[in-house]
Formats: C-alpha cells, sequence, structure tokens
C-alpha cells in the first residue's frame, strides 16, 4: 500500500491525529506524549504527516521562515515509525517539506535545520549540502553562529548550548527531535555516529544539526 503525505496547518490537527502520533512513538526513546504534541501545534505552523490506509506512519513539525533574511526549514518534533517502510516514510516527508521550501522561497537556498539524538536522523539530510557538523569538518565562525541562531529559535536556554559540538545539554524534559533510527543502524559510518557517543539520551541532550537545500535541487521537486 502505497505511502501518502499532507502537509497542513497545525490549526487543523485533531485530537484523534495527536493520540494516534502519541501512540505511533510511544515504544521510541522519544515517546513524544499528547500534550508535548499539542504544544507543538502551538508553536510551529505545519505539520507534515505521512499515512499508509489511513494509519499514521510518520510525522513532523515544521516551519518556513527567514532567520536574518535567510530562508529556513525548521524543523521540530517528528517520529518516523520503526517499520521497514521507515525509510520510504521519512523521504515521503522531507520531500513534501522541500517541496514547500521551494514554493515559499523560489530560486534561494535553503537552511534545514532540527535537533537530533540519533545517527539514523542524518538520513533525513541526504538531499543536503554543507552538512554541520560533520566527520573531519572544523565549524568555521558562521557555522557556529548558524547553531546559535538554531537555539534561540528553538527556545533552548543559551547556557545549556555546547556551540563548538553543537550540543545542547538537557535538564531531564522530554527532547524536542526529529526521531529516526535506521533500518540499518549497522551501516552507518562510525564517525558520523560518534558526533552523538557524549549525549545523555535520558537526561534530554541532543545535537542541533543543519544543511542546506540547494536551488538547483529544490526546484527539480516541483
Amino acid at each position: 500500500m502505497a505511502i501518502e503525505v499532507e502537509t497542513k496547518d497545525c490549526t487543523a490537527v485533531s485530537d484523534a491525529e495527536l493520540a494516534e502520533m502519541a501512540d505511533l512513538c510511544a515504544e521510541s526513546p522519544n515517546a513524544f506524549e499528547v500534550g508535548l504534541l499539542s504544544k507543538q501545534c502551538e508553536e510551529w505552523v505545519l505539520v507534515t504527516v505521512a499515512s499508509e490506509g489511513g494509519k499514521i506512519r510518520g510525522f513532523s513539525f515544521c516551519t518556513l521562515e527567514r532567520i536574518g533574511g535567510t530562508p529556513s526549514l525548521l524543523i521540530g518534533a517528528g517520529h518516523i515509525c520503526r517499520t521497514t517502510k521507515r525509510d520510504t516514510v521519512l523521504r515521503a516527508i522531507m520531500s513534501d517539506q522541500l517541496r514547500r521550501s521551494v514554493l515559499a522561497f523560489p530560486d534561494e537556498d535553503v537552511l534545514v535545520g532540527t535537533q537530533i539524538n540519533d545517527a539514523g536522523a542524518f538520513e533525513a539530510y541526504k538531499a543536503l549540502d554543507d552538512i554541520v557538523p560533520r566527520p573531519g569538518h572544523k565549524a568555521s565562525g558562521e557555522e557556529r553562529a548558524w547553531g546559535r541562531r538554531l537555539v534561540k529559535r528553538f527556545g533552548i536556554d543559551a547556557g545549556t548550548y555546547e556551540d563548538r559540538e553543537f550540543t545542547v545539554r538537557g535538564d531531564g524534559a522530554p527532547a524536542v527531535v526529529l526521531d529516526h533510527a535506521s533500518s540499518k543502524p549497522e551501516k552507518i559510518d562510525a564517525d558520523v555516529a560518534a558526533q552523538l557517543d557524549g549525549l545523555d539520551i535520558a537526561a534530554g541532550d541532543t545535537l542541533i544539526a543543519f544543511g542546506w537545500a540547494m536551488a538547483e535541487d529544490l526546484e527539480k521537486l516541483l
């Protein structure tokens, strides 16, 4: 059965959908409860939902906005099912959000930023360029500044952020991340996975990650 994807305004999300989203990720280390998801509806503009046979298989809250004039796709809480179709679901969600990016910002490169706590979530960035952080790359001053901008936009206490490691130290509250676990974790590059080695998942630690969707690549989605 085909995966169907829809991006809609957060005000259109029903209580039943929030409950189904919470049930979907109940067994994940990032088990978003209905209260947290309801708050995401207040904090973000859009939500992308992937369904199969009328059942939600993945979702991602997001906002398209300019940060200091730069077109940005910012991703809040998201979860991808742990089934064999997880990769298809992730691609469908990201493709739809990137398609909306080019509609909102034609002929412009778009920064895509989120928080993660699983190396598998980097799979969402396969179509992006200049991903930060990445193995063997020493972040520039401007890239570290972008990390700080995202921390501010995500409403994170600046005092908990380590800007050279792009790491947010949690306070025990649930982390608001794009939650995706690879179907083949053994194939994740060891150096990529090592970037998250210092995270205390139980405490709510996260990694700020961002990359660039180039205008020429976005045009292909239209």
